[in-house]
């Protein structure tokens, strides 16, 4: 189950199967259109730090700031912890399965927090993969083209 907050004002639970009942279109890149209840709306998605799980939506006119916790998340928060608080990133791993659109940076190459490495589409969505931490490249376990299972290396830290 997924626990997603928007505006920081409202919460909501959705399942796994609600996911798959959505009727969801993508229409170009980042763009939907959704119906539902007979209603007909666009979407885009403006903006998207997958690390932190937070997105920037447009639904028809109103744009809504989205949070995204899985399970783990929700354990993680109900024990009081931040995530990643203490924890030295140095590998990065596919959160899920997905196709390598683009690889942003090279064996070696000095990136700061938030730099973009590399862009995996999963469900029909680009996830722009960014760098937990200030660091170097040790190396690359991916290519362009390639799709990776949950959990496979795709980027070491020196």
């Amino acid at each position: 189950m997924y626990k997603i907050k928007v505006n920081n004002t409202h919460s909501f639970n959705i399942t796994k199967d609600d996911i798959n009942k959505l009727d969801a279109v993508e229409t170009s890149k980042n763009q939907f259109h959704i119906l539902n209840n007979d209603n007909s709306l666009e979407a885009s998605v403006l903006e998207s730090d997958f690390n932190k799980k937070t997105y920037e939506v447009k639904v028809n006119s109103n744009t809504y700031s989205v949070v995204i916790q899985d399970e783990l998340d929700q354990l993680i928060s109900e024990l009081g912890f931040e995530v990643g608080a203490s924890k030295k990133v140095n590998d990065i791993k596919a959160p899920m399965p997905g196709l390598i659109l683009e690889i942003n940076v090279t064996q070696g190459q000095e990136v700061k927090e938030n730099d973009a490495l590399l862009i995996l589409e999963a469900m029909k969505m680009e996830n722009v993969i960014n760098s937990p931490r200030d660091g170097i490249i040790k190396s690359i376990a991916v290519n362009q083209g390639e799709t990776v299972d949950k959990n496979n290396l795709l980027i070491s830290f020196e």
